[in-house]
């Protein structure tokens, strides 16, 4: 099975440029490709997970991935798949969120040797002479066929900045250097990025009269329709200070049963045919081991061994398999923060993080969703006094361990 066959089967692919081009050049291992990283957080994400798994997969094959760090792009923000305009960050927030993604692609992405590199677009587009770009890189670019654009659609019903109208022409125009300066003649990137990335090819063939190739991968969404990698606290991130390891390997762990293959898929390097046989064989007991792989292959790849056995055993324990809470999430209360030894119910869930605020936490316990040592607690009034280990519970899935400091 070759590597674009892979690709395939697993559900991968999405859009692609020159189909019988880009797949003889990645299975002979000849291509050099991008996929470019706007540092917009101090972490990478989940929403970027299917990226650096697709570059893993394609330099395993002997391919060379060029990561793009976007220092540039990153001052004006991509307004793809948005309703609202970004959040402006400071040229010192996006090289210390660069200083981040950089530390955690290295556990994806081998750079030894030269066999990747990480190059940033502040290095060119923040000395860009205005006049100069709007001559040789605006005139390639029809703004009829711009705002025709997916990307811009959504922004437009609300209305879109001059700003971040340029987001394409600047990715474009990354494309473009690329293909100069490394001999980058490819680019993937999500579904939502196809019309910047055409942009580039076609700026690359009206300047320089030569071939480059696009492709996109699936988006990750969920049976309803909607992205993964959000949860109640907000994203899933790759950081274990944002995400602990066991939030991460939870998350995987509950994915709904319609999710489970699909993701299997995408995103881990079990073989494609261990996990088509799965499928057939998919009920019951089946889902739960299927998710546990699923939870515990990612929860590897991300934290390392160790931290996934230790998820691993501490979910197994919470579920009734006989396993150690030790490593349960957990919360240490201090004395000031009980009455008497005891705490609110509420204030106990916005403490540990469980709820964002008290009103939420008064739903969670009225409908029946709180449990305290294996016993429901419908009161929102109720005191809940801290003695040694107390376990909350809140639905079916999530597990916390609150102790006195």
């Amino acid at each position: 099975m070759t590597v674009f066959e892979e690709l395939e089967r697993r559900g991968l692919l999405a859009q692609l440029t020159d189909r019988e081009e880009i797949e003889e050049l990645i299975n002979a291992g000849k291509a050099t490709f991008y996929i470019g990283f706007d540092p917009t957080a101090d972490s990478l994400h989940v929403g970027h997970f299917m990226a650096l798994c697709l570059m893993k997969r394609l330099q395993m094959a002997g391919n060379k991935p060029i990561v793009l760090l976007g220092g540039g792009t990153g001052m004006i923000g991509d307004p793809s798949g948005k309703t609202d305009m970004r959040k402006m960050l400071t040229p010192e927030t996006i090289a210390h969120n660069i200083e981040c993604f950089k530390k955690q692609m290295s556990r994806f992405i081998d750079f030894s040797d030269n066999k990747a590199i990480a190059v940033n677009n502040a290095d060119w587009l923040m000395n860009l002479n205005y006049v100069e770009l709007l001559r040789e890189v605006g005139a390639q670019f029809s703004v009829n066929r711009m705002l025709t654009a997916e990307c811009y659609k959504q922004r437009m019903e609300r209305g879109l900045t001059f700003l971040e109208f340029n987001y394409m022409i600047m990715q474009s125009y990354d494309f473009y250097r690329l293909f100069q300066d490394y001999g980058c003649n490819m680019q993937f990137g999500g579904d939502d990025q196809w019309s910047n990335m055409l942009g580039g090819t076609e700026l690359i063939r009206r300047k320089l009269g030569k071939d480059a190739y696009a492709m996109t991968i699936t988006l990750l969404l969920n049976s309803e329709g909607k992205k993964m990698g959000k949860t109640e606290k907000g994203a899933v991130w790759l950081d274990p200070e944002k995400t602990s390891p066991y939030e991460f390997f939870q998350y995987w762990r509950n994915v709904a049963d319609a999710d489970v293959i699909k993701c299997l898929k995408m995103l881990t390097f079990e073989p494609i045919e261990k996990i088509e046989e799965m499928e057939q064989n998919l009920e019951g007991a089946g889902f739960n081991q299927a998710k546990e792989l699923l939870a515990y292959s990612l929860t590897e790849l991300v934290h390392g061994k160790e931290e996934a056995d230790k998820a691993l055993e501490a979910a197994r324990a919470v579920f009734g398999g006989g396993g150690n809470s030790a490593n349960m999430p957990s919360t240490e209360l201090t004395t000031d923060k009980l009455t008497d030894g005891a705490i609110n119910i509420l204030d106990l869930l916005v403490e540990c993080g469980l709820v964002p605020t008290k009103s939420e936490g008064r739903r969670n316990v009225q409908q029946g969703g709180i449990s305290i040592n294996n016993e429901k607690v419908t009161d929102p009034k109720a005191n809940i006094t801290i003695e040694g280990e107390v376990i909350i519970k809140k639905g079916k899935k999530i597990f916390h361990k609150v102790t006195i400091a």
